[in-house]
């Protein structure tokens, strides 16, 4: 009771103020915005409480464990664990399977079962593993994008979270302290399923499950992943620091300039804005390199700490800490990373993630979850896309240093799953591991030497990497094996599939070709987020990576289209027209299918998500311009970045995989149905919102029935 009282007022004194972002590009790029402020208080009852953890932690987690207050249901299984693969593909693990490559996937199959898992419509993660915890369609969990918008501004926003500032704002001399905590609400609707099997008392190891953000209450752990933002309040925004001259800017990053003077670099860290002062003037840090041209190596002297960095090598996670002033700071932690050092110096640093030992934010449940992690097995990446996409797209990173940082995370991760496994004795287990998606996002162009990707990259080095990450994989699958038992159900999933992304296609520009769409001043192109667009004639647009929406009357703020039998025609017009979409330079069909939002799903959210989802080719995929309301000269674009493959296509083309160490009775297992499945193994009753089915229905009944 005592740490739990704790907790509580450090939550509240933590979280004291945060602000409302305008906008943000979720993969896109960054953006997420709000502040955070801590005291003194704070860091001496986060010390306090890392020690009562400690102290209490293994006996309070034992005691969780091994208690049989389950309200009287029986269930044949003790424990329940999933591996979640996120983007695992079931082509390429077949094709690997029958090459003999993967014999720890090969012995599940042969054990229990091995199909492809029916994703969800859109195909994209937010969206998947939304309906993974909660075993309902996107219209009923609400979620149908990385990104949603005020349809009053056409501004967008992270669909999965709102942050709220504090409703209460004294002045005191230059500052202004907010009174009370700001408002962290998750966007995502209907109930995880860990939540139900709390209520009957089930304990559940939650850890890195995307849409966990902000951490909910639940009879057990959980560690928050996607949406986690950095401590600018961005999804991850690096900064490259380089001595040569440039003009173009940095896609998901900043670029900051600097001077080598007698060997030595002098620049700055930015942090957060900060909340406390009018002007919100951004936190700072100065940092001093030292280089040693013999030794091809630097000494970084920055907040306190000096270490020694090679080039080419990552440090270890260094802490910082900004000061806000009346005695408040906010801390996090980043990566150094030497890229050159003559002729020119380049150095990238990794996001400002927030630091796991101190959080700024909640970013676990109980709070103290993510110390007591930190405190065991040292610092560790919070941030929910942690892997640096944005950098090896602007070619800050190479290949090389990509495959690092994303291994160093899975190590991070594979820590924290199985010191969670060795303590969950009984009852559910999840880690979802990032590490298939983000290689398969930037290596998939290694698979066909004539993808436009490839252009004046290197397509030897690591043609190997896709292959080798699932090895790795099929690895981590194994160790997990050896702590099954008879008595335990060992699953293996992803929310979605991959495959390459060699084509853009820009709906706008497509809307503005068929009158759908206008520009100012009858413009042919347009700005980010809807610049130039004339919304006193445009009667659809689109943004982010899952399809169309109409501008209609009472629903957005500029709305010229009629709800009702104006609005349920002008989308059988599109969707007639769209449908079949031939890309006229290759011959190939780029848009399979153009599916009515509102047919296709009846939840109560339906009209929050686009009124017409498009059912993407293999190989296409919305282009990079349109995501961000921009439109473009041209319908179709080469994708010529690094991130080469992707899954926002038709559901069809991108399922995802299921293994499982028991038989099963479905044909066609959806992602949907997983949270069902678990309740029902536990012999939890399931309830009759969820639009999943268990997918070993008879067979549990049976063996409950038996007990």
């Amino acid at each position: 009771m005592m740490v739990k009282k704790i907790s509580a007022l450090l939550f509240f004194v933590t979280i004291l103020f945060a602000i409302n972002p305008p906008y943000a590009h979720a993969y896109i790029g960054p953006g997420a915005g709000f502040a955070f402020i801590s005291s003194f208080l704070v860091v001496f009852l986060t010390f306090l409480l890392a020690i009562i953890i400690l102290l209490v932690w293994p006996v309070r987690f034992f005691i969780k464990t091994i208690s049989k207050k389950n309200k009287g249901i029986k269930s044949p299984f003790k424990k329940v664990v999933i591996l979640g693969l996120d983007g695992f593909d079931p082509d390429i693990a077949k094709n690997l399977m029958e090459k003999g490559k993967l014999p720890n996937l090969s012995k599940l199959k042969d054990q229990g079962v091995f199909k492809p898992l029916r994703t969800t419509l859109p195909a994209m993660s937010p969206v998947a593993w939304s309906s993974f915890i909660t075993g309902v369609d996107p219209s009923r969990h609400n979620i149908f994008d990385f990104l949603n918008r005020d349809p009053k501004a056409y501004v967008p926003c992270i669909s999965s979270v709102k942050i709220g500032s504090a409703s209460k704002i004294i002045k005191f001399g230059k500052y202004f302290i907010p009174l009370g905590k700001p408002q962290i609400k998750s966007l995502r609707k209907s109930l995880p399923f860990w939540n139900i099997l709390s209520k009957h008392d089930i304990f559940s190891s939650i850890i890195r499950v995307p849409i966990t953000f902000p951490p909910e209450k639940v009879t057990g752990v959980l560690l928050s992943a996607m949406c986690v933002p950095d401590l600018k309040g961005s999804q991850g925004t690096f900064v490259h620091y380089t001595s040569e001259d440039f003009e173009k800017k940095h896609t998901g990053g900043k670029k900051i300039h600097v001077k080598v003077e007698e060997n030595k670099v002098k620049s700055y860290i930015e942090g957060p804005e900060n909340p406390l002062i009018k002007s919100g003037e951004t936190l700072k840090i100065p940092f001093i390199i030292k280089i040693d041209n013999n030794k091809d190596e630097v000494k970084i002297i920055v907040n306190g700490n000096t270490f020694k960095l090679k080039k080419g090598e990552y440090s270890p996670w260094i802490k910082l800490t900004f000061k806000l002033g009346l005695g408040m700071k906010v801390r996090g932690i980043c990566r150094f990373l030497v890229l050159k050092i003559s002729p020119h110096f380049e150095l990238y640093l990794s996001p400002v993630n927030i630091d796991p030992g101190k959080p700024a934010l909640p970013i676990s449940y109980p709070f103290y979850y993510s110390m007591y992690l930190a405190k065991l097995l040292g610092n560790y990446a919070t941030l929910g896309l942690a892997e640096d996409t944005w950098a090896l797209n602007e070619r800050v990173i190479d290949e090389k240093l990509f495959l690092d940082q994303v291994y160093k995370n899975h190590d991070e991760r594979e820590q924290m799953f199985f010191n969670a496994l060795d303590k969950t004795k009984k009852g559910f287990s999840v880690c979802v591991f990032d590490t298939p998606d983000r290689t398969q996002h930037m290596f998939m162009r290694y698979l066909d030497e004539k993808h436009p990707a490839n252009l004046g990259k290197d397509i030897e080095i690591h043609k190997n990497a896709i292959e080798e990450m699932y090895i790795k994989m099929d690895n981590l699958a194994g160790k997990v094996i050896k702590k099954i038992t008879n008595d335990d159900v060992f699953m293996i999933m992803s929310d979605h599939g991959f495959k390459q992304f060699k084509r853009g296609v820009n709906l706008n520009t497509w809307l503005r070709d068929n009158g759908y769409l206008y520009l100012k001043d009858d413009k042919k192109e347009g700005g980010e987020w809807f610049a130039d667009v004339d919304w006193t004639r445009t009667k659809a647009y689109t943004f982010g990576l899952s399809g169309i929406y109409l501008n209609l009357k009472g629903r957005e703020g500029k709305g010229i289209v009629s709800p009702g039998n104006e609005e349920n025609e002008l989308k059988k017009e599109i969707i007639g027209k769209i449908k079949g979409l031939e890309d006229m330079e290759t011959g190939n069909i780029a848009i399979t299918e153009a599916y009515d939002t509102s047919t296709l799903y009846s939840g109560p959210y339906v009209k929050n998500g686009p009124d017409v989802i498009i059912g993407f080719n293999v190989g296409y995929r919305s282009s990079w311009g349109a995501a961000i309301g921009i439109t473009e000269e041209k319908v179709f674009k080469n994708n010529n970045k690094s991130w080469s493959g992707d899954h926002c296509m038709d559901s069809r083309h991108v399922p995802g995989v299921f293994f499982c160490n028991k038989s099963i009775t479905a044909n066609d297992p959806g992602i949907e149905d997983i949270a069902p499945t678990v309740l029902s193994l536990f012999g939890v009753e399931i309830p009759k919102y969820m639009t999943g089915k268990p997918l070993m229905n008879n067979h549990i009944n049976k063996n409950i029935e038996n007990i």
